[in-house]
């Protein structure tokens, strides 16, 4: 992010979470410098002063805040190691990965001994991994035994417990309270089936837009659209399923049916259908400060990466070629390196095949399917960097860094990078300049005037590009 004044002032005033770490404010009024995120009071435009470090706010005087500690915060702090090494081990933990790997896992797929990682969380966060893991599992429990018909016992395995009795004892520890009795609170229902959970945004949310773009790239046997509703397989960790996503009609929340197979894998599913359909935008803000660009469609979103891979492998099939000629393509890569699953949804057949399996194919495989012989290099290669941990595809953390690590592929240049970073980074203020879409719908062919076109719409960019591409499509 290139750290300019009105675009920090932006991004401070909409409290975006994505911009934590990447700068920090300095209040001249009380002598305190801050965190993009901090719940404190709105302060004025002119007591506030930018930096790209926390060092740099304190060499200018400043002492860090007491509500939103800087210290925690990723990116760029000051003690930025501790920091990030606590935050990537805490959105592990909270995506359920203590349940499948334990605490050494964790630790080293984070390159720590689990002394240290324990050190790290409990000197920043106060608690233990394990503790840390029963918070979050006890939140979810509670959240299911109010929003969902689940029995006890299927809450209990579908928050995270691997075992009954462990979970009755913990939550009465904790909230003074058996499962039962706060079931009994919200009044018998029937059951249903399958799964239920409402997940909710900040309208408004423009779905017939979110549904439109995913549906004209979706992967034949991956992913599929029923009316208003978004479908797809999902295939998490060793548990395989289905998913439905289906606006509400009477609250602004996204009601997501999962098949009872992907129970225990509730939390990390939920995550990720959030950042499918980014449901942590502000929407009202971003459109204000893009003016005329999003008039027409309010609520506009960037569709995310339920799968970053995935989409890596879509962007890559759509190199130079149309949307709908990629997705027949990807359609016959799921075919041929997919698993095959069930699911009771017509044309939902296969899971997307996971990065081990496409870097262990031929070329001639893959030029069956109709890629050419360089296109099929670039998703050979890129399928062995993400298998090897050379390319993270994960959302968050560095995007400058990450886009480094995909333009070092052969075939991967700067449009396949910056379109990863706003769909799977969750990169706000990427932008695609060289797309022949956005040259289209801003009259420009040169990418350096487009860049300068797009200047002002800092730190929303990707919010722009999607108002761009929006603005080609046919009018009734």
């Amino acid at each position: 992010m290139q750290l300019d004044p009105e675009t920090c002032w932006r991004a401070l005033a909409a409290r975006d979470a994505r911009f934590d770490g990447r700068f920090f404010v300095g209040v001249s009024s009380t002598g305190i410098y801050c965190r993009p995120v901090c719940p404190a009071r709105s302060v004025r435009r002119d007591h506030c002063s930018f930096y790209p470090s926390a060092a740099a706010a304190e060499a200018a005087g400043y002492r860090p805040c007491l509500r939103c500690r800087p210290e925690l915060a990723p990116g760029n702090a000051s003690v930025d190691a501790v920091a990030r090494l606590a935050g990537d081990a805490m959105s592990r933990i909270e995506d359920g990965a203590l349940g499948e790997a334990g605490v050494a896992q964790i630790a080293a797929q984070l390159g720590v001994t689990d002394r240290h990682l324990r050190r790290v969380v409990r000197s920043v966060l106060g608690v233990s991994p394990v503790e840390l893991a029963q918070t979050h599992r006890l939140l979810v429990a509670k959240r299911l035994l109010t929003d969902t018909d689940l029995s006890v016992t299927e809450v209990a395995f579908a928050s995270g417990f691997s075992s009954l009795r462990r979970f009755n004892a913990l939550f009465k520890q904790r909230y003074r309270l058996v499962p039962t009795a706060l079931r009994r609170t919200r009044g018998a229902r029937p059951g249903q089936r399958p799964l239920a959970c409402d997940v909710a945004f900040r309208p408004p949310l423009d779905w017939p837009s979110l549904c439109a773009f995913l549906g004209s790239r979706a992967a034949r046997g991956v992913e599929a659209l029923d009316g208003e509703s978004y479908l797809r397989t999902v295939a998490l960790g060793k548990h395989r399923g289905w998913i439905r996503v289906t606006p509400s009609r009477a609250r602004s929340t996204l009601r997501v049916d999962l098949s009872m197979s992907l129970a225990p894998a509730l939390v990390p599913a939920i995550a990720r259908v959030k950042r499918l359909f980014d449901l942590s935008a502000h929407p009202d803000l971003i459109a204000t400060h893009l003016g005329s660009l999003a008039s027409r469609h309010p609520g506009l979103r960037v569709p995310g990466a339920f799968d970053g891979f995935e989409v890596a492998v879509r962007a890559v099939l759509g190199q130079q070629v149309s949307v709908r000629a990629a997705s027949t393509m990807a359609g016959r890569l799921v075919a041929k390196l997919g698993e095959p699953v069930e699911t009771p949804v017509p044309g939902l057949t296969h899971t997307f095949p996971v990065a081990d399996r496409v870097a262990s194919a031929r070329v001639g495989d893959l030029t069956a399917m109709g890629l050419t012989t360089a296109r099929a290099g670039t998703l050979l290669a890129l399928a062995r960097a993400v298998a090897e941990g050379a390319v993270d595809l994960s959302p968050g953390g560095d995007p400058e860094a990450k886009m480094a690590s995909l333009v070092r592929l052969d075939g991967v240049g700067d449009w396949t990078a910056q379109y990863l970073a706003m769909r799977v980074f969750a990169w706000p203020d990427a932008f695609p300049a060289s797309d022949l879409g956005i040259r289209k719908a801003l009259g420009e062919t040169s990418p350096r005037r487009i860049l300068d076109l797009a200047e002002p719409w800092r730190p929303w960019r990707a919010y722009a590009a999607m108002h761009l591409w929006k603005s080609l499509e046919k009018r009734p």
